[in-house]
């Protein structure tokens, strides 16, 4: 199956990021969220980022405007009829999602393909939810799109060869490099990622060393390119809180449990970047 248009379902940090990837590489995207304004100023964010890279001379003015000219926005899930491939990249809720796929399947060909952008919930689950789970598997980019060349392939228990291969292939059109990993929780990066930043908070948490310390010690010991709680921010603290509880639940086994300062932080309304205060201020 070749993908030609790929169908996008939110409009938030990772659904422009996906957009703009996808368009970038020459494929025609419709990107969709019921808030026309989030639509909107994701479209901003996108020619934003095209703008950057003019100046950085990785990019002409004309391939920003052809790039530009093959994104549809849309706030009518009708218009997923046209997509190969539809990626749902909302809000890390397992009830909204479900919520959307039973949507989408009420409009898209029956040979379109579904993917999820999940961090953590289970691919095998969701895909039971649908009535098309072998043509169902997670598509989990990484935080900021454009710049971050892995892409997993989280297979389901129920998502075929033929399946995977479709993905696979789009993928590298993407100019990513996908990993194909089995379902469980949190997959493979976030399954190591998550408990490294959770385990921070709990230094932090306890009064070892400031912010900065645990950071400066995190990129000069072990050669990280941003300290975990600046990442942590970066994440959002409520993404972070909900991967751990998930890890929590789906392993029953207490070294997953989330720090206390990362439930409180989220009970406060900290949730680093994207709410001006997390770990640091912004």
């Amino acid at each position: 199956m070749t993908i030609k248009t790929v169908g996008i379902i939110g409009a938030g940090l990772m659904g422009n990021g996906i957009a703009q990837t996808c368009a970038a590489a020459g494929i025609n995207t419709i990107m969709l969220d019921i808030n026309e304004t989030a639509v909107q100023k994701s479209l901003a964010t996108i020619s934003s980022s095209f703008e950057r890279l003019i100046k950085k001379e990785k990019l002409t003015a004309e391939q920003k405007d052809a790039a530009l000219s093959r994104i549809r926005t849309s706030s009518s899930m009708a218009d997923m009829a046209a997509a190969d491939i539809v990626i749902e990249a909302a809000t890390e809720n397992e009830g909204l999602k479900l919520k959307i796929l039973k949507d989408v399947e009420t409009v898209i060909r029956q040979d379109t393909i579904i993917a999820s952008n999940t961090s953590s919930i289970s691919i095998t689950q969701m895909a039971a939810g649908t009535s098309r789970p072998d043509r169902f598997i997670g598509m989990h980019f990484f935080n900021p799109v454009p710049m971050m060349a892995l892409v997993e392939l989280i297979r389901g228990l129920q998502t075929s060869d033929e399946t995977h291969s479709a993905v696979e292939t789009l993928s590298k059109t993407l100019g990513k490099t996908p990993i194909t990993v089995r379902n469980s929780p949190g997959f493979v990066v976030n399954r190591i990622l998550c408990p490294m930043i959770n385990e921070a908070i709990f230094v932090f948490g306890e009064g070892l060393a400031s912010a900065e310390e645990i950071d400066a010690g995190m990129k000069l010991g072990c050669n990280m390119p941003i300290g975990p709680l600046a990442l942590a921010d970066l994440i959002g603290l409520d993404t972070m809180l909900s991967v751990m509880n998930v890890f929590y639940t789906g392993f029953n086994d207490p070294k997953y449990r989330p720090a206390p300062l990362l439930k409180e932080m989220v009970a406060a309304g900290y949730l680093g970047r994207k709410s001006g205060r997390g770990f640091y201020r912004y």
